[in-house]
């Protein structure tokens, strides 16, 4: 049950997060991170199902979502990396004596990994999703985001989202019609557009620095999960983390492709229960 929805006032910018199970004394966090041009309503129901092990919380980052777009905004991975640890210091105060488990999914999950690499003291898990951070370059389909995202004409814009939509499912018909129109909603407002740009061409142009996800993350309990079908960011990449993050455990989803949580709800919510209640 969504105990509230509050608005977070960080460095100025008006944040938007939703947040399940502060009320049950939970004394483990879990903070989710969404992907690229998405919003924290893209978990579905999985962080409000595990309140009943943990607080959970999912931020819609800057730039995206509800939140503020502010133009002077560092739309890189290391400036999202340091909007969460403020959000977390800040936003929801999280105790300074406090860990938190980062769940991130594509964009999201190469934050978490730079947030685990800079803050080391506060993370107690990490879960990679569909990660972004070791291609290089953007895929086909990437571009094609981008395309579409930066289309300004609406109804050419809907059919392009829409096509981009659908090839990151392992079946087309399993998108519905209401992720595209929040998609396209939300790019219209003001600074979305800079905001997505930015966040695709510092994440599709930059690594995380393995060296450092070896040495500072690898003793972290981590988890990467991937979908068997993923076109946007393929399976292979899975083996790229799990070079670096030797403890990591890999699961597979099959017949699921980048938006495995949509497609895949219940397995993914009880692999992520799973592995963080331990």
């Amino acid at each position: 049950m969504l105990t509230t929805m509050p608005n977070a006032n960080v460095n100025g910018v008006h944040i938007v997060y939703s947040e399940f199970g502060k009320n049950k004394k939970n004394n483990k966090h879990v903070l989710f991170i969404h992907g690229l041009g998405s919003s924290s309503i893209t978990w579905r129901d999985i962080p409000d199902a595990l309140s009943a092990y943990f607080h959970t919380i999912a931020v819609d980052l800057i730039g995206f979502g509800a939140s503020d777009k502010p133009e002077a905004a560092d739309y890189t991975i290391k400036g999202l990396s340091r909007f969460i640890v403020d959000f977390l210091r800040k936003g929801i105060r999280l105790g300074i004596d406090e860990k938190i488990s980062l769940v991130g999914h594509s964009l999201g999950g190469y934050i978490a990994a730079q947030v685990a690499i800079e803050n080391r003291d506060i993370i107690d898990k990490l879960v990679l999703i569909d990660s972004s951070g070791m291609l290089s370059g953007p895929t086909p389909l990437l571009t094609q985001y981008l395309d579409a995202a930066m289309e300004t004409n609406p109804l050419i814009r809907y059919d392009k989202v829409k096509r981009v939509f659908e090839n990151m499912y392992a079946s087309p018909s399993r998108l519905l019609p209401v992720a595209v129109d929040l998609f396209n909603y939300t790019i219209e407002k003001p600074g979305a557009r800079r905001a997505f740009a930015s966040s695709f061409h510092n994440s599709t142009t930059t690594h995380i620095e393995s060296d450092k996800l070896n040495e500072v993350v690898g003793g972290i309990p981590s988890l990467i999960i991937w979908g068997e079908e993923d076109n946007l960011i393929p399976l292979n990449q899975a083996g790229k983390f799990a070079q670096y993050l030797k403890s990591a455990e890999l699961k597979k989803i099959k017949d699921a492709g980048h938006s495995l949580f949509v497609e895949k709800t219940a397995k993914v919510y009880e692999i992520l229960r799973t592995f963080l209640i331990k």
